[in-house]
């Protein structure tokens, strides 16, 4: 049965960090439908004054946060020595687990375009060891299509596999279709199930529901997807996974199952004591 779209969302400016301006898509009004994603932000700026102020330490907890740069490049370092450049067609796929500090800093380029998402950890790892890895362009699996190209980020598609990843599995990929092209694909009906349009436009579903460029589309029940690419092609991001279908006390930068957890985060965060391990990187 193919999935009809049962959402499609705008999303909205905010500000974030000391005065990044970015589009909160998918948030805390989402997670039932994007479980066991919390968040997507996307970032699409030719204007240094938008995100140069960048996002200064802070902390985070129980989450895993993916950053897909398309365009510019973001300086990083944390609180335990760790630091590294992500340039354009990069991913940084961090867990903060137990507790990590962090600072990510935009620098100045002719254009800043990217998405990062938040994916939940489960209640068996919230406090597992912090980590993260750069996914370099060619970590990225090309797949050919008829009318079109994947990157397959994470997860499987068609026999393919994408990176391995640490706790929670995601399939996630960059799907171009050209225009007027038609592409259907399987999606596991126990998955929750989005798309964020990053150009162009397109029909989604048996109903062909025209959705168009920075809408997050969320999809209904069903075990596949079908698209039919606008007539000046579509690209997109693709993302499902299996729901964790646990509680969620979210403060911020910091995501538990309890309100009591999540206060003594911040206590812990206010005492010193909130870093629990030293991060590792992979590259």
């Amino acid at each position: 049965m193919i999935r009809e779209v049962k959402r499609v969302v705008q999303g909205y400016k905010t500000l974030e960090g000391a005065g990044v301006q970015v589009v909160r898509v998918l948030g805390i009004q989402d997670i039932h439908d994007i479980d066991p994603f919390l968040l997507l932000d996307a970032f699409d700026s030719d204007n240094p004054e938008d995100y140069v102020k960048g996002f200064p330490m802070h902390p985070h907890r129980g989450i895993e946060t993916i950053t897909y740069l398309l365009e510019g490049e973001i300086v990083h370092r944390d609180s335990l020595g760790n630091g590294d450049k992500l340039v354009a067609g990069e991913l940084q796929w961090m867990t903060a687990g137990s507790g990590i500090i962090h600072e990510e800093m935009p620098q100045a380029s002719p254009k800043m375009k990217g998405l990062q998402f938040w994916l939940n950890l489960p209640a068996a790892d919230k406090m597992t060891e912090p980590k993260y890895f750069a996914i370099m362009p060619e970590d990225l699996k090309e797949i050919p299509l008829q009318g079109g190209h994947i990157k397959l980020i994470s997860g499987d598609f068609n026999g393919e596999s994408g990176v391995k990843q640490p706790h929670v599995k995601a399939n996630m990929m960059d799907l171009e279709l050209y225009g007027d092209v038609t592409y259907e694909f399987d999606v596991s009906k126990e998955l929750n199930s989005f798309v964020y349009i990053l150009e162009g436009e397109g029909y989604f579903g048996s109903q062909e529901t025209l959705c168009k460029m920075h809408s997050a589309v969320i999809f209904g029940d069903g075990d596949s997807v079908k698209i039919r690419a606008g007539k000046d092609g579509i690209r997109m991001v693709v993302l499902s996974a299996l729901p964790l279908n646990e509680e969620v006390a979210w403060g911020g930068p910091i995501v538990m199952n309890s309100q009591k957890d999540l206060q003594f985060a911040f206590y812990e965060l206010n005492t010193g004591t909130f870093l629990k391990h030293e991060a590792k990187v992979d590259r």
